[in-house]
């Protein structure tokens, strides 16, 4: 991995694990179904719209995704089977799209992902999620909820 030493990897290991048990709200229930067609055709609309133009019209990220710019960020990430969302359960990526990257970590976490909560709503967020996942293969989508069924 191009510019992402051990200490990067650890750090981006430190990042998910905290973002996964932080971010996750009590009690709150994702409807991002995938198999839902017309929940997917609204949120392909709204992922054009808000979500295209850094993650790519074809969820395939910036290019060099894993590697910092000189600024210390990173660039968009893919959100397609190639890239990490689905390794996330539900919840978790409901509130990154909802509240940014950082917002509950307990460093700054400096990120150009603006938070949505003044953009979306709720029901747009969930339906971008579902978009996204409407387009990973079966296999991926299952492992992804699978995912999601254990998050706490």
């Amino acid at each position: 991995m191009k510019g992402l030493g051990v200490a990067g990897i650890g750090a981006a290991a430190v990042v998910v694990a905290v973002a996964t048990y932080a971010l996750v709200p009590a009690g709150r229930s994702v409807q991002a179904d995938p198999a839902d067609l017309q929940l997917v055709a609204a949120g392909k609309s709204v992922y054009a719209s808000q979500c295209a133009s850094c993650h790519g019209a074809r969820l395939e990220g910036q290019p060099e995704w894993r590697t910092r710019r000189a600024d210390g960020r990173l660039p968009a990430p893919p959100h397609d089977a190639t890239g990490h969302t689905w390794h996330h359960p539900d919840g978790v990526l409901f509130d990154i799209i909802k509240n940014g990257v950082g917002a509950k970590l307990p460093t700054k976490y400096e990120t150009d992902m603006p938070e949505f909560r003044s953009v979306l709503t709720d029901d747009e967020i969930q339906a971008v999620l579902a978009y996204i996942k409407s387009r990973w293969p079966e296999d991926v989508r299952h492992r992804q909820a699978a995912i999601s069924e254990r998050a706490p």
